[in-house]
């Protein structure tokens, strides 16, 4: 219900914290239907994003409460079928602006990324899932902030990067496929993918 979300309609990160318990069942059936691995509630959790509902000082706390939620999920399911263990991604989107545009910079970029992704791997995620990417400069920048959260958490885990490809053939700001393969490839992720 809209109640769920705290006057912040629209912000789906907040349900980490208003309703944990329907997130965990959302898990639950994705791994009761076959799933090896669920992704975090956490796409639009860095401070960036949650700046435009007034808070920003929540993106550690909701991606370390997004990725516990799963986490627990996951580990339940494994205790159950210890033959097939179950994983988590920690979902992280392209955020509402791009770098390679101007609409902010590097470093605004980057320190957010930071905060997202060291809240997901203090949570408990096993990957960190860079999605929907729309820029190599913003791929970039959240592959460098992965590892700092990495550095900043003491735990290293893999990275995924996905890439978006539009109607056009090309990433929103027109990066082709056959540029954006080697340019992801140099940054030395573990998994490159694309939809």
């Amino acid at each position: 219900s809209l109640a769920d979300f705290d006057g912040k309609e629209g912000c789906n990160e907040i349900l980490c914290r208003t309703r944990p318990d329907v997130l965990a069942d959302i898990h639950r059936q994705y791994f009761a239907a076959g799933a090896d691995i669920v992704e975090t509630n956490s796409f639009g959790s860095t401070p960036l994003v949650l700046a435009e509902y007034d808070i920003a000082d929540q993106a550690f706390d909701l991606s370390r409460r997004a990725a516990a939620i799963a986490r627990e999920v996951a580990d339940s399911m494994t205790r159950e079928n210890p033959r097939w263990p179950r994983f988590v991604a920690g979902s992280v989107g392209p955020t509402t602006k791009l770098v390679s545009l101007g609409h902010l910079t590097y470093d605004e970029l980057f320190d957010s990324y930071v905060t997202q992704i060291h809240g997901l791997i203090v949570g408990g995620i096993d990957i960190v899932q860079i999605e929907t990417a729309q820029d190599l400069l913003g791929v970039k920048c959240a592959v460098l902030a992965a590892r700092r959260a990495m550095q900043l958490a003491g735990r290293e885990v893999p990275i995924i990067t996905q890439v978006t490809i539009e109607t056009t053939g090309t990433m929103l700001i027109g990066t082709e496929m056959a540029a954006a393969l080697p340019a992801i490839e140099a940054i030395d992720v573990d998994v490159i993918g694309l939809n």
